[in-house]
C-alpha cells in the first residue's frame, strides 16, 4: 500500500521495487484528480474535497452494504505502513529490539497485524475519525465515505455515496488482517503472498479479523 505519487517516484528506480510488491503497483494507474465539487452538508454549508497525500482505511462490513453501522472499529494509516513492516522472519529481531521496528513503530505482541506478503505492520489509528473522504478500489470506482460521529451508545455509522459498495472501494490486491492471542512465530512465510480479494491465512493459537483496505486520496472541508 503505498501513496501513488511516491510510487512514481520509486518506479524510475527501478522494476525490482514493483515485482517485491504487486499490490502498490496497481496503486500506480489511479490517476486520480479530487476535484472541488461540493454537496450539501449539515447546517446548511457546503463540503468541497481536497487531495491529500494518499492514506489507508482498515474497514469491516458487508462487502455488498452502501451503508452500516461500527466504523468505532474502522482504523487509518496516515502513513503507507507496508514499506515500514517488518517480515515473519526478523520477528525474532524485533523481539530483541524491545518490539520496536526499524520505521520506529511499536510493536504489540497481544494485538498485531500482518499485510498479503508476510509483512508486521504498525497498527491503525483506531477509530478512525468522522469526516467525508474519497476512496478508492483503484479500480472503476471512487466515492464519499462519510464517517458520522458516535451517538450515544458509541455507534458510528457510515456511508457511500452514489450507491458504491464497501467491495467497490476496496483495494483488492492488499489485504490485511488482525492477529490476538498468539506470537508471530507461529505465522508461516509459506502461505504468502496472498492473492488478491483472498483470505489472510490462519495461524495456529491465534484469532484473526480480515479488513478491507479502502484508498483515501481526498478529505472534505466544510465551507
Amino acid at each position: 500500500m503505498m501513496s501513488p505519487f511516491r510510487r512514481i517516484r520509486e518506479h524510475t528506480r527501478g522494476m525490482q521495487h514493483l515485482m517485491r510488491r504487486p499490490c502498490l503497483a496497481t496503486v500506480l494507474l489511479v490517476t486520480i484528480a479530487v476535484v472541488a465539487h461540493a454537496v450539501p452538508a449539515s447546517g446548511g454549508s457546503q463540503t468541497k474535497f481536497k487531495r491529500i497525500p494518499t492514506q489507508y482505511i482498515a474497514a469491516l462490513g458487508d462487502q455488498d452494504a452502501t451503508s452500516g453501522s461500527g466504523a468505532q472499529s474502522w482504523g487509518l494509516w496516515p502513513l503507507d505502513p507496508g514499506p515500514r513492516g517488518v517480515r515473519l522472519n526478523r520477528y525474532p529481531s524485533l523481539k530483541d529490539a524491545g518490539g520496536v521496528a526499524p520505521a520506529r513503530w511499536k510493536f504489540d505482541e497481544t494485538d498485531w497485524w500482518l499485510e498479503e506478503h508476510g509483512l508486521l505492520m504498525e497498527q491503525p489509528t483506531v477509530p478512525l475519525p468522522p469526516g467525508k473522504y474519497v476512496v478508492t478500489g483503484a479500480r472503476k470506482v471512487k466515492a464519499v465515505l462519510t464517517i458520522h460521529p458516535a451517538d450515544s451508545h458509541g455507534d458510528r455509522r457510515w456511508e457511500l455515496d452514489q450507491g458504491a459498495t464497501l467491495y467497490d472501494v476496496t483495494h483488492l490486491a492488499c489485504r490485511s488482517a488482525r492477529y490476538g492471542s498468539c506470537l508471530p512465530a507461529n505465522a508461516k512465510q509459506t502461505a504468502f503472498p496472498v492473492a488478491p480479494g483472498g483470505a489472510m491465512p490462519p495461524v495456529e493459537g491465534c484469532t484473526k479479523q480480515d479488513y478491507a483496505v479502502l484508498i483515501v486520496i481526498g478529505m472534505g472541508v466544510e465551507d
